[in-house]
């Protein structure tokens, strides 16, 4: 265990240690900054670690595509080291409704960027038989793919020494002051820096209100779940015009099924709560598109949390009324887009101009006239 050296002082704390603030940080100190990750779990031990590592460019949003883009390209240039496969995707049709929503969402995809194109039945039949024969018309885009996200902190853990930036796991914030810069409490003692990254996804409300600005932070419990080893079913990650599934099945037969079905809990209860008829329609779903998972066995169920605001936009910029002090947060499809949008708010925290635009955290804050003046 690194011990606390009171009188050290650190150019920037990152607290939280998943993929955008790992990132940031190794930015940061690329830069030349003396960073210092701080983590109250393990390196990558929440959203980071616990979602699907679908690597999807069709499920993101429009607005977000040219960032998901580029996080995709950080993700393959990790290769191993993340479990990074290119497999392709394909996201189906069953009705002549979904077949529309299809076509003019992924029309807007791809003017913004993304590889996609339309199949129809008959080729989706051909790229893979084990569908259910009831598509009326599918999405492609051979970029697509996954990562291995339990792999992330180990991933992680190994860049942040080789970068020679010290992380503290294990290690939660109970509070902040202001020194000239930052005096973050933990249970171990304090940590010292001039500028601050406030990068805990569900967490990302209560630290900062450690600096008085209350953020509209709504957190989603997503549930993932994991069958047994199976013979081979898909061969290409599989979505549904919904949204709401998403499956992939991985070289040693087990296939991850996701789709953001919700469980129940808070970020401060710890781990979230399965919940079975939600989870019960997320396997169906999946039994649906791929009749052959009928006779595969579930063994694993996990939850993640996944913060969020109004606009389903991240918060990512400086905070109004707290000098040096910046949020990187609720970023929607995090997996795919934490790498590189840490990277831009390492450009910004060492003060240059990031090479594509950040989203304005204050479009939501709202500072704490009590806590501001104190500081």
């Amino acid at each position: 265990m690194t011990p606390l050296d009171p009188s050290q002082r650190y150019d920037l704390a990152v607290i939280g240690g998943g993929i955008m603030g790992c990132a940031a940080a190794l930015t940061a100190a690329q830069g030349g900054l003396k960073t210092v990750v701080i983590e109250k779990s393990e390196l990558g031990s929440g959203a980071s670690g616990v979602n699907a590592g679908t690597l999807s460019l069709q499920i993101k949003r429009v607005k977000l595509m040219p960032y998901a883009i580029k996080g995709h390209e950080i993700w393959e240039h990790a290769g191993d080291k993340v479990g990074f496969r290119r497999t392709g995707g394909l996201t189906l049709a069953f009705t002549e409704a979904e077949a529309e929503r299809l076509t003019t969402y992924m029309a807007m995809k791809k003017e913004a960027g993304a590889p996609i194109e339309m199949k129809s039945p008959a080729e989706v039949a051909d790229m893979e038989p084990g569908l259910n024969k009831g598509v009326v018309l599918a999405s492609y885009c051979g970029e697509d793919g996954y990562a291995n996200s339990s792999m992330t902190g180990v991933y992680y853990r190994k860049r942040l020494s080789d970068a020679g930036i010290t992380a503290f796991e294990n290690l939660a914030v109970e509070g902040i002051d202001r020194d000239g810069g930052f005096v973050l409490k933990t249970a171990r003692g304090v940590i010292r820096a001039k500028r601050i990254l406030i990068s805990c996804g569900g967490w990302v409300k209560e630290v900062a209100a450690m600096v008085g600005v209350d953020l509209p932070v709504r957190v989603r419990i997503n549930t993932v779940s994991v069958t047994e080893r199976c013979a081979p079913v898909v061969s290409h990650v599989i979505g549904h015009a919904t949204g709401l599934l998403t499956l992939k099945q991985k070289a040693n037969g087990t296939v991850l099924i996701g789709g953001g079905w919700q469980g129940r809990g808070t970020p401060a209860e710890g781990r979230g709560e399965v919940v079975a008829d939600s989870l019960l329609t997320n396997i169906r779903l999946a039994q649906f598109a791929v009749p052959a998972l009928g006779s595969c066995r579930i063994t694993r169920i996990w939850t993640g949390f996944e913060a969020n605001v109004p606009d389903f936009y991240p918060l990512a910029g400086a905070l109004d009324g707290v000098p040096d002090a910046f949020i990187l947060a609720c970023v929607r499809g995090g997996y795919t887009i934490g790498p590189y949008m840490g990277h831009l708010m390492g450009q910004l925290i060492l003060g240059g101009q990031p090479e594509m635009p950040l989203f304005d955290p204050n479009r939501f804050a709202v500072p704490d006239a009590t806590a501001a003046s104190a500081s």
